[in-house]
């Protein structure tokens, strides 16, 4: 058995009850469901521009991560089908931000780690 196994099958039942219990009740599908559109790094890219300048048209976005128009709609669509983004049209254009708040802070608090795990490793 490696080191970093436990030799026993449960030593606190209390707290996996509870732990158990608890995790019914969340709707973890779609929290996984924000990490998995996050999981790719254009879309962490275009979640971390829009939560710098707020709101962004899709050709703004293609020249910022230097893709086509089409290649940023699909990835700021996905963005948006997943309640990551929203969009509002104007005229011919179409205007993308984050959806609330919690997306910018959930974006900033990852690079933060990111940063921070840089320096210990």
């Amino acid at each position: 058995m490696t080191k970093d196994m436990c030799e026993v099958t449960c030593i606190h039942e209390d707290k996996v009850n509870r732990a158990k219990k608890d995790l019914a009740k969340q709707n973890l599908m779609d929290v996984a469901k924000v990490f998995k559109a996050l999981s790719d790094d254009t879309r962490v890219k275009i979640a971390y521009v829009l939560s710098l300048e707020g709101e962004l048209c899709v050709c703004d976005v293609a020249n910022i991560i230097e893709s086509s128009t089409a290649t940023a709609s699909h990835h700021l669509r996905l963005l948006k089908n997943l309640g990551i983004a929203t969009y509002r049209k104007e005229g011919k254009l179409v205007y993308y931000s984050l959806d609330d708040e919690h997306v910018k802070q959930l974006v900033e608090k990852a690079i933060e780690h990111q940063k921070e795990a840089m320096k210990i490793g």
